[in-house]
């Protein structure tokens, strides 16, 4: 029996308490509150919205400037081949041509120190300093254009 009353207690004390919840629940809250607590919820809400927006407006300027540099890049790396490709067919002719003039002038010299001056080896061997002079200064041109492609862009940027 003393079991019975002791759940009756318990559940009389039980019962007291949910009443007094329920009683909290039914008064009316300050609608002021909420209504300051829910624009300050919606302020934090667009604050992080723009700067959400900020955030991809700068992700899509930087992945611009990516894509511009690269293709700035790729147009000098296509720029450098070609010009190094070009060099290296000046090079090739600058060699040819010095072996020829090399070749020439061993004749020419060796005619002189026979004592017989042959103006065919004389004439060979100005053609071959002549072409020597010319591959040079093809060389030299495609130096110049090198180095003017390598300033255009620094004096556009300076004007």
């Amino acid at each position: 029996m003393s079991e019975i009353e002791e759940l009756e207690r318990r559940l009389i004390s039980a019962l007291n308490r949910i009443e007094t919840g329920v009683a909290g629940l039914a008064r009316p809250v300050e609608v002021a509150d909420t209504s300051d607590q829910e624009s300050d919820l919606q302020e934090a809400l667009e604050a992080e919205r723009m700067a959400n927006a900020q955030l991809e407006e700068r992700v899509k300027a930087i992945k611009s400037k990516q894509e511009n540099m690269v293709a700035s890049l790729e147009a000098q790396v296509k720029d450098l081949t070609q010009a190094a490709a070009n060099d290296t067919a000046t090079l090739r002719q600058l060699k040819q041509v010095n072996a020829q003039l090399r070749e020439s002038n061993a004749a020419l010299r060796e005619a002189n120190e026979a004592g017989v001056g042959d103006a065919h080896l004389i004439n060979k061997a100005m053609l071959a300093e002549l072409e020597a002079l010319r591959a040079t200064r093809a060389a030299d041109v495609n130096d110049m254009d090198s180095i003017l492609a390598d300033l255009k862009p620094l004096i556009r940027e300076g004007a």
